[in-house]
């Protein structure tokens, strides 16, 4: 019961880091207008976000290996409020990117130290599950956060509730979080080697390439998908809010089935198998979203589905092969998909330029499936040299 306390709290503090990612995305042209910028200035807060969480990623999941999970998480959870609170009054667009980076310093850990306790406390089958439902709290930040976002329909509204969700959990780390360090675990400062190690072991290799081409691919979808029905099928703030809600729901279940899925099916072999779908489900999309609002909404809601049951996989493998410096395997893992989440709205922003999403979700579908084929490979031929090892 401990236990699956711990892993709520866990929870809590992931879907805070992916709500802050994706809440103001409806708010976007909103945002815009009122701060009086530019399409591309009020886009780079989103960027900003997953650049700063991406570099974060390398620097705390060493310091989690060292210093310990809890002694690491608290702090930057109070810096997360500070920063929330002057994200919610910033007066322009210079003072919001400022506090927004802030932000994702404070937010970046609570993914690192997730993954790496749910790695201490469970073991075998269990580790899947719990995983998965780690992963599923983890997906409704791009499930509500959109639906949140428009429902308040001002910034600073949104990033009060940011500040105020993160005060409850700093309650929450404080009572209920323990250290879960184990001994023997050694973390040092971030060097080249960390991703030399993680490179040159295939399974790692594999998962840091779809990782990084998946992610790329759903903030695609986050990012531009409000423009796509804002300007192509004439709806507000509100009404776009709700057609992410069944994307929503179905990236949660999805998240909760997959952990399920890996105590039947080797996780490596379900792993592709669900890529693939995520990846025909892409391709789907390009083809009907133009056709009309009813298949977007069923291709985006098996988007959320497919996409979904392939995520808690990546990091339960990763946990798996990577024991006495599993934060720092998770830290490197979660800077390369963080990498792969900022490059999609500036790369996107580049091509949705003529209104067009064609070339945009297009080079989409074309890097993840570069990524599924070539970790297929690498995590195929790793499960064959074990087992004939």
């Amino acid at each position: 019961m401990k236990k699956m306390l711990i892993l709520y709290v866990l929870g809590l503090s992931s879907l805070l880091a992916s709500l802050s990612q994706t809440i103001i995305t409806p708010i976007l042209p909103n945002m815009m207008n009122q701060l009086n910028t530019t399409y591309f200035w009020i886009n780079m807060s989103i960027s900003i976000f997953m650049f700063i969480s991406a570099i974060m990623q390398i620097v705390y999941g060493p310091l989690v290996d060292n210093k310990g999970r809890r002694k690491i998480m608290f702090p930057t959870m109070i810096l997360f409020v500070i920063a929330s609170i002057g994200c919610a009054f910033s007066m322009n667009i210079s003072m919001l990117l400022l506090f927004r980076a802030l932000q994702a310093v404070g937010i970046a850990s609570t993914s690192v130290v997730a993954a790496t306790v749910i790695g201490d406390l469970f073991e075998g089958h269990e580790r899947g599950k719990a995983m998965g439902s780690y992963q599923m709290f983890l997906a409704l930040g791009p499930i509500i956060g959109p639906t949140l976002g428009g429902m308040i329909g001002g910034y600073v509204g949104v990033f009060i509730l940011l500040a105020a969700v993160g005060v409850a959990l700093v309650l929450a780390t404080a009572r209920f979080l323990p250290e879960t360090r184990p001994e023997g675990a050694v973390g040092q400062r971030f060097s080249i080697q960390n991703f030399t190690k993680i490179m040159g072991n295939r399974t790692g290799s594999a998962l840091l390439l779809i990782g990084f081409t998946q992610y790329f691919a759903f903030y695609n979808f986050l990012v531009f998908l409000p423009n796509i029905l804002s300007y192509d099928y004439g709806l507000g703030s509100k009404q776009i809010g709700l057609v992410f809600l069944p994307m929503s729901v179905l990236l949660m279940f999805g998240s909760f089935f997959g952990g399920r899925i890996q105590t039947k099916i080797d996780p490596r072999k379900s792993l592709i198998m669900a890529c693939l779908l995520n990846l025909i489900v892409i391709i789907g999309f390009i083809c009907l979203a133009s056709v009309s609002l009813t298949l977007l909404i069923l291709t985006t809601a098996l988007y959320g589905l497919t996409a979904g049951i392939s995520m808690p996989m990546q990091t339960t493998i990763l946990a798996e092969e990577f024991v006495l410096d599993r934060a720092t395997a998770v830290g490197v893992y979660n800077f390369i998909r963080f990498v792969g989440m900022a490059l999609g709205p500036v790369v996107g922003g580049l091509l949705y330029s003529d209104g067009s999403y064609g070339w945009l979700f297009g080079l989409s579908a074309l890097l993840f499936g570069i990524g599924i084929w070539i970790g297929g490979t690498k995590l195929k031929a790793n499960r064959q040299s074990a087992f004939q090892g």
